[in-house]
């Protein structure tokens, strides 16, 4: 009765796993090297999760059935609703299998970069990082403005965001590259349609879990004055930082802490997360990096357009997935694009 349920996530195997790093978390010498027993007590504590809620629903299934076989007519209600609930769970479950990258689980860095289309571009930016920021809202996760860049007229030059919750760089990840607007602009007098572009670059964010040893003799370290829309508030310190690799040219900047150190240890942390980064690209040979190879935010490399003008579209040129509710869309209504891309780059 269970075996397609299990063949989804191999509950025995899981159950099998778990009892092999229970084994291991018990050893008298786990701390002798403190990283590995972060990392095994980190796996443990992921398992566990995972086979408890899929145990649950099993659990849950298997009681659905037994009131089935009843065939009392005064449960058909309930039964009928439960069954609702666990055809949602299942679907929800089985999508988030596949996130099952190394780090699809953790948190995300997501940074938002206007292109060509001059003040068009840096509106679009505001207006993905709205669409980002409600989105993240909807699912109950944590963000914070790491470091933001405004537009000299409107909307932003830049910004670098964190998201925190669960499989935050899983879902995250489908929004890697530039997306494209098409729309009669506000900032024309004529009132023409303009085409906007904006790279969206993900990393994701691993904290302290995973050491990435920094050369200092790699590392061109300064300091600057915070800036902000229209010179409003100017930070009289210099507590802005900006931290260059040398070897790899990456450039990382964060001026939204109060302190220089504050701003010091997250421009260094997302450092980390784009060296990390890249590596792990270079090792699976890929030809688009995670930022690796530089894509131009313009012309013929878009993921994504959001059309407004002469029709109403939104369509992902990846997966071909589209929906003509953009301002679903631009309010955060992201998962089904998501969603789309996992199962496409799963069967590709």
């Amino acid at each position: 009765m269970w075996k397609p349920f299990g063949g989804v996530f191999d509950l025995p195997g899981k159950i099998e796993e778990l009892g092999r790093l229970e084994q291991q978390a018990a050893a008298p010498d786990l701390w002798n090297d403190p990283d590995a027993a972060r990392q095994l007590l980190q796996k443990l504590a992921a398992l566990r999760e995972d086979v408890k809620y899929w145990s649950d629903l099993r659990q849950r299934i298997h009681d659905a059935q037994e009131l089935a076989a009843l065939e009392d007519e005064e449960l058909l209600p309930d039964l009928l609703q439960e069954a609702e609930a666990l055809e949602t769970t299942l679907e929800r479950a089985e999508f988030q299998l596949m996130l099952s990258g190394p780090y699809d689980r953790g948190d995300a860095i997501l940074a938002i970069h206007g292109g060509a289309g001059g003040t068009d571009a840096q509106d679009w930016a505001q207006m993905l990082l709205r669409m980002f920021l409600r989105w993240a809202e909807r699912r109950g996760f944590k963000t914070e403005i790491l470091d933001e860049l405004p537009g000299e007229e409107a909307g932003i030059k830049s910004v670098t965001v964190s998201v925190s919750g669960p499989f935050a760089y899983g879902y995250l990840k489908s929004e890697r590259g530039v997306h494209r607007l098409v729309r009669l602009s506000p900032f024309d007098s004529a009132h023409r349609r303009h085409t906007s572009f904006v790279l969206v670059e993900v990393w994701p964010d691993l904290g302290d879990e995973v050491k990435v040893d920094l050369n200092p003799d790699d590392l061109e370290i300064s300091k600057y004055r915070s800036s902000s829309a229209g010179g409003q508030h100017m930070q009289k310190n210099e507590t802005a930082v900006r931290i260059v690799h040398i070897p790899t040219g990456i450039v990382v900047t964060c001026q939204n802490e109060r302190s220089m150190t504050q701003n010091r240890e997250t421009a260094l942390r997302v450092l980390k997360a784009r060296l990390l980064q890249l590596e792990e690209e270079k090792r699976r040979q890929e030809l688009a990096a995670l930022k690796g190879a530089h894509t131009d935010a313009a012309w013929g490399n878009q993921i994504r357009s959001y059309v407004l003008h002469p029709y109403q579209m939104v369509k992902d040129h990846r997966t071909e997935y589209e929906t003509g509710n953009v301002q679903a869309v631009l309010d955060g209504d992201l998962d089904a694009f998501m969603e789309a891309y996992l199962r496409y780059s799963i069967s590709a």
